[in-house]
């Protein structure tokens, strides 16, 4: 049976049919060269069968990148980290911020603001220009859990009766303009449609395109702690506990590590690890 023929199961349970190129191009994009990925989609090939997971995968491309270059396995592993950033959803809620801040917005996490009508608990107030954007976070700790019509159309209530007291009661400071709904997942087909219809602003893994989430990670090199391969479960949780959600926090950071009984060689390797995936000398 060749790859053209072979069917394989996507997280949400569909059905699509398997791409060499897909696989081979994810690999590139995460640093591999050509010829690395050219060797480990061959490798994958060969252990291919019907209605293989997506996951498994994954698991094996990952495991050859991570045995190659441990820092572009960092980089591979990244949807997969951010889900390691749960189970409550507040350490997605700072590394948004934080990837807003790197955009040149000054940010504030948790606050509690007064609409026309009710109080609201915001997750994100982000300001540039003397305009403010009201952002709220999805958070999902697992594939396949999409954004449906129901989250902007919620959102977008309470952005309305926000920005109704807000406009009057800040003027003279700032303007809020526009709702953000940030997920660490995908949006629906009509959460889509409607998050655009009434201008709402979704920021998904993939969309909008060529600008999703993913794409602006890479490009500012703002990788969660959680894609680390020589950190343990353990260790990240420590670190994230004391708000060190970036790799390149752990940089400035370096002490938690000592906290965390890491032996001297291990430290190197890990913060040698963490300046390659953050491309700093």
């Amino acid at each position: 049976m060749t790859t053209q023929d072979l069917y394989i199961k996507k997280s949400s349970g569909e059905h699509v049919k398997f791409s060499i190129d897909k696989l081979k191009n994810s690999l590139i994009k995460s640093g591999a060269d050509k010829a690395l990925a050219q060797k480990i989609t061959s490798n994958v090939r060969d252990e291919l069968y019907q209605g293989i997971s997506t996951k498994e995968i994954y698991n094996r491309a990952f495991a050859m990148l991570k045995a190659t270059k441990s820092h572009l396995a960092s980089k591979y592993k990244l949807k997969k980290a951010i889900y390691e950033l749960g189970p409550t959803g507040f350490p997605f809620e700072r590394y948004v911020a934080a990837i807003l801040e790197a955009s040149g917005y000054t940010t504030k996490v948790g606050e509690i603001i007064n609409g026309k009508c009710v109080k609201h608990e915001v997750d994100i107030l982000a300001t540039k220009a003397n305009n403010t954007v009201l952002v709220e976070c999805k958070f999902h700790g697992e594939a396949g859990l999409n954004c449906n019509v129901k989250i902007p159309m919620y959102i977008y209530s309470r952005f309305q009766d926000i920005q109704l007291n807000w406009n009057i009661k800040y003027h003279s400071n700032t303007t809020m303009t526009q709702g953000w709904v940030v997920t660490n997942t995908r949006f629906t087909e009509d959460a889509k449609t409607y998050g655009n219809c009434i201008g709402l602003h979704l920021l998904s893994w993939d969309y909008p395109l060529n600008n999703g989430l993913k794409e602006r990670i890479d490009q500012l090199k703002l990788y969660p702690i959680t894609t680390s391969t020589l950190l343990t479960k353990r260790e990240k949780q420590f670190l994230l506990n004391r708000e060190v959600v970036l790799c390149k926090d752990l940089l400035n950071d370096a002490f938690y590590l000592d906290h965390l009984g890491v032996s001297e060689i291990r430290k190197k390797r890990i913060l040698n690890e963490i300046k390659l995936l953050c491309n700093t000398k």
